[in-house]
């Protein structure tokens, strides 16, 4: 299977575009009027029925964590969590806001602080200039100083919260929804909401049964009746392994925590500026306490997939599975519930001779007379002729190089001018009859010719100038060079 996503140019936007993935072998973005989507362009094959929200509810999603607590290091030296690219045409925070439109919930903040430059481009430029709806709005909070917060960013998601509730209080809603930004799912919230109204709830915790091994434990654990109520709430793993053998015992069940918080607005209020009022964290103390001073908590069972993200293992096995034909994991050619992202009016990808399988092309790729097999090729990756990938995620690049560039690096490279050799001498992308197998290259990495990317002395972490490896996985830097006939 090879699966091309080309964007089409849209010289005329009107008040409300976005980009949407539709079908076919080989598939291609549309630009259309997001009023249409769900009345003409997509019908459900679902029989359930759902009340909407009707501007009831606001959601906020964070879209990085604590730069020193990023488990997708080094993907996230230079950008958050939720700015990562995923399945060549996309970021991880596209999967959380998709989920918010296709659920009629158009109140969207998103709350950034570590390394959030690249982030809140991506959103601004992708959602909030377009008029999700008129009573709507996607609106980027990023961290900052006032009189009443003097030399205080951010420090945790329930301190971002209360110092942005001014904001957030401007619209007339009955519960905020607390999203993480990087986690991968596709989830109608309208079930959620309706569950949480249908119980009175004050908060609802969105569980996952799947998940309950091996998700991180950062995000807690919940154990709950019959009847769905929360009885407590754990976010340490050594308690959550003694905790578990009670559910056998008392009839109780045991959930992973996915870090997603339906609050009442009035009850988001009284834990944050008065019960709880220094509280930074939501999972470690807010919640913890909200069970503890007798607040009814509902937990909401999720059984589909979910990834949190853990890891650059879990990145790297959730970007193959995208190109699996019979794709178990998340699928972002859904066309009941679409993934929506900026359209970038690249041109088509160009394709030379070249041998692709079971791959997924982003736009605006040159590629070269090749071997693409299992892999992700982001946009604008340029791939030489005899290059070999398998099983490797290529990010691809911010720009084009142009051909006089390329021939100009290439004339320095014959003349040996040692000034430039060590970064200009290779172009951006993939020098010719280089091989790369079970990689995850960044944005903007310069690979030189008869290069060999194969982790040959089978490392499972390790770290260097360019490059670390993690699970066996070798990663390289944004903006990495790598010298021909490197070997590593």
């Amino acid at each position: 299977m090879v699966t091309s996503q080309l964007c089409l140019p849209s010289h005329t936007i009107p008040s409300c575009h976005l980009t949407l993935l539709t079908s076919e072998r080989v598939r291609r973005n549309k630009t259309l009027p997001f009023k249409k989507l769900h009345s003409s362009l997509f019908q459900s094959n679902s029989h359930q029925q759902h009340t909407t929200t009707d501007q009831s509810v606001a959601a906020i999603i964070f879209g990085d964590g604590s730069d020193s607590k990023s488990q997708l290091y080094p993907l996230t030296k230079r950008r958050s969590e939720g700015a990562i690219p995923i399945a060549a045409n996309y970021r991880l925070i596209d999967a959380v806001v998709s989920n918010c439109i296709n659920s009629n919930i158009y109140n969207i903040y998103a709350l950034t602080q570590f390394n959030s430059t690249s982030l809140n481009s991506h959103l601004c430029k992708a959602y909030s200039g377009m008029g999700l709806r008129r009573d709507g709005l996607l609106q980027v909070i990023a961290a900052y100083q006032s009189p009443d917060h003097h030399n205080r960013w951010f420090q945790g998601s329930a301190d971002a919260v209360r110092k942005c509730l001014w904001a957030m209080e401007e619209h007339p809603v009955r519960e905020f929804l607390v999203l993480p930004g990087h986690h991968l799912y596709r989830m109608d919230y309208r079930q959620l909401i309706s569950a949480h109204r249908n119980a009175n709830a004050d908060i609802t915790i969105a569980a996952s049964t799947a998940a309950a091994a091996t998700h991180d434990p950062s995000f807690g654990f919940l154990e709950f009746d019959s009847s769905n109520k929360v009885l407590a709430f754990r976010f340490n793993s050594e308690v959550i392994n003694c905790f578990s053998n009670k559910f056998r015992n008392c009839g109780s069940h045991g959930s992973a925590s996915m870090g997603i918080y339906l609050i009442n607005k009035d009850v988001m209020k009284r834990l944050l500026e008065d019960y709880f009022p220094n509280a930074n964290d939501f999972t470690s103390e807010v919640i913890p306490g909200a069970v503890s001073v007798g607040m009814k908590v509902q937990a909401y069972v999720f059984g589909g997939y979910w990834e949190d993200m853990r890891s650059i293992g879990a990145f790297y096995r959730a970007n193959m599975e995208t190109t699996k034909e019979d794709n178990m994991g998340y699928n972002f050619f859904d066309r009941v519930m679409p993934v929506y992202t900026m359209p970038r009016c690249l041109p088509p990808t160009l394709i030379s001779d070249a041998l692709i399988t079971d791959s997924l092309i982003g736009d605006g790729c040159i590629i070269g007379r090749c071997s693409v097999r299992s892999a992700v090729i982001g946009m604008r990756t340029r791939i030489g002729d005899g290059v070999v990938i398998e099983d490797s995620v290529i990010f691809g690049s911010d720009i084009y190089e142009s051909e006089e560039d390329i021939v100009e690096v290439e004339r320095i490279m014959r003349n040996g001018d040692e000034e430039r050799k060590q970064r200009d001498m290779i172009p951006i992308g993939i020098g010719q009859h280089t091989r790369i197998r079970k990689a995850i290259v960044d944005k903007n990495a310069r690979i030189g010719k008869n290069v060999m990317i194969i982790n040959k002395d089978k490392v499972e972490e390790g770290e260097a100038k360019c490059y670390v490896i993690r699970e066996g996985i070798v990663v390289l830097l944004r903006g990495a060079v790598i010298p021909d006939a490197t070997i590593l």
